[in-house]
């Protein structure tokens, strides 16, 4: 969800400053002249007696300034865990990748039977024990109870022998796959 609204949001910034700039280099109005000014005083003062303008305008700036505040905080903030850190017995230790992990994970899960799709996440630091959020879509035939058994003792134990974890703890929410009616003819 981040990603796109990055990419949306600099795509609308690139627009404006793109058309800007463009405006300016050709000289269209209202940028045709030093002296010029972008909005004139009647532009200026033309709704100042209105009662609506002044919280209209002032509501549009704190809506843009909160959702810069959202945007800035979420870039701050990141959800995945990047790499995690496999012991190796000698005291050493290798770094491994937390999207190769969340691959893995999510090719055991959509192995097993009944599972048409699987998201996985890892969240927490690399040190200590990560934690993984699994989203499976089920298949109508699935059986919920077997479906997270097997998911518990083969893939998540997999992934947990694999990595050499202590443990691995997983939130795993079920949907239904939803199908279109099909029309007997």
């Amino acid at each position: 969800m981040l990603r796109i609204v990055n990419r949306v949001l600099l795509a609308v910034v690139g627009v404006v400053l793109l058309a800007m700039g463009a405006l300016t280099l050709a000289g269209w109005p209202p940028f045709d002249g030093r002296g010029d000014v972008v909005l004139s005083r009647a532009d200026r003062t033309r709704w100042r007696d209105t009662s609506w303008w002044w919280p209209v305008v002032i509501g549009v700036l704190a809506l843009m300034v909160l959702l810069a505040l959202w945007w800035a905080l979420a870039q701050l903030r990141q959800r995945r865990l990047a790499e995690v850190l496999v012991e190796t017995g000698d005291g050493e230790g290798a770094l491994l990748r937390g999207r190769a992990l969340e691959a893995v994970l999510a090719a055991d899960a959509e192995a097993l039977e009944g599972v048409d799709r699987a998201d996985v996440r890892l969240r927490g630091r690399r040190r200590t024990a990560p934690e993984a959020r699994i989203g499976l879509v089920l298949e109508p035939r699935a059986e919920p109870v077997e479906t997270l058994e097997r998911l518990r003792d083969e893939a998540l134990e997999h992934a947990r022998g694999s990595a050499g974890l202590d443990r691995l703890p997983a939130e795993v929410r079920l949907r239904g796959t939803r199908h279109r009616a099909e029309r007997a003819l």
